[in-house]
């Protein structure tokens, strides 16, 4: 097994990273995510929201790993805990296909900057495995290598969409390829209104559990 570890910060405060979260597909740099279905999603008596997500993806493989692959299109469950006393918002991610030939586990935290308060902070841990014989240690070695370049495309989608609901004073963002990503205008306010739908969701599922929430889904007035 193989473990990675690496912290991303966003230069939008937990609210606004919170919302964003909900929103973050489709963007540029999201083209192998295909889908995205909430699976389940309830209020505890706590007052934390709890969402099952189930996320279809694809991905190039390396031809080496085409004979253990009857499909490149994998299914992965996503499941987080928004904690909005605690302020934090953590996630666990697994496939549940092609389990045959790796398994990748990821949990992240979102969480205020302890050094500005006006960022966020997530902080990033995986465990890639795999059994297959002979060939385990290169599978685990090409899945990390795989994960670190996704998890960049993710951070970079990531901030492409909360560039798009906050950045009023720009509308393009350059990216780490010094190559420029216009925003489409009808893209910004897509995004806008999914935010605000989703704000709408979890307020009505507080409501009906008659707990407190002030969840980072209540969308900001543009």
């Amino acid at each position: 097994m193989r473990y990675y570890e690496s912290s991303q910060t966003f230069h939008y405060n937990w609210d606004q990273v919170v919302k964003a979260f909900w929103c973050r597909y489709p963007n540029p740099f999201s083209s192998h995510v295909l889908t995205e279905d909430v699976v389940h999603r309830r209020v505890d008596e706590s007052g934390k929201l709890l969402t099952k997500r189930l996320i279809s993806k694809t991905n190039s493989a390396p031809k080496w790993t085409e004979r253990f692959l009857s499909t490149k299109m994998i299914f992965v469950i996503e499941e987080s805990v928004l904690d909005p006393k605690g302020q934090t918002l953590t996630t666990f991610t697994r496939n549940i296909g092609l389990k045959h030939l790796m398994t990748v586990e990821e949990k992240v935290t979102y969480k205020s900057s302890a050094d500005h308060n006006s960022w966020t902070v997530a902080d990033r841990k995986a465990w890639i495995d795999s059994h297959v014989f002979g060939l385990s240690s290169a599978v685990q070695r090409f899945g990390v290598e795989r994960f670190k370049k996704n998890v960049n495309k993710a951070c970079q989608g990531f901030n492409f969409v909360l560039n798009a609901l906050y950045d009023t004073s720009s509308a393009e963002l350059i990216t780490s390829f010094d190559n420029q990503i216009s925003i489409n205008p009808l893209l910004r306010e897509k995004l806008k209104e999914k935010a605000l739908r989703g704000a709408t969701e979890f307020a009505a599922a507080a409501k009906s559990k008659a707990v407190p929430i002030v969840v980072a889904a209540n969308a900001e007035q543009s």
